[in-house]
């Protein structure tokens, strides 16, 4: 399986990635929990791409890639956005954030603790976040 997906940056293609992901992931065997946790990691990512580092602008977009092999799976998030190196992210404290009731900032959270690897790439021309699962690793 190698596949790809190009999502205009408004939040409403949201659905359409999850409905590209649910597809793809369909193929293979993988249980419905790890499947939900794997399109719930791709989206974060790509809903954060689209909100900061393109203010939802519609003509601009991202390139989604799936590429699946014996042992693992990858997904590629590629666009010319703002560069966020995501392992650079200090996590906020779990606790002060259900103390204040904030909005948000756990999504980087879960994403690495879905994902077993992360590996971002940044040029001028463009920026990857690589999304890896090892497939017998849950």
């Amino acid at each position: 399986m190698k596949h790809e997906l190009t999502l205009y940056c408004e939040k409403n293609k949201l659905a359409e990635l999850r409905n590209f992901l649910d597809a793809e992931l369909s193929s293979a065997k993988f249980s419905e929990v790890l499947k939900n946790e794997l399109i719930l990691a791709v989206e974060e990512v790509c809903a954060n791409r689209m909100i900061h580092s393109h203010s939802c602008n519609p003509s601009n977009h991202l390139n989604i890639k799936v590429k699946q092999f014996d042992q693992s799976i990858i997904f590629e998030i590629i666009d010319t956005g703002e560069p966020f190196n995501m392992l650079d992210y200090v996590e906020p404290d779990l606790k002060e954030v259900i103390r204040s009731k904030s909005k948000g900032k756990l999504g980087i959270r879960l994403v690495k603790r879905i994902m077993d690897t992360i590996e971002i790439e940044s040029t001028p021309a463009k920026h990857i976040c690589r999304l890896i699962k090892q497939l017998n690793s849950k």
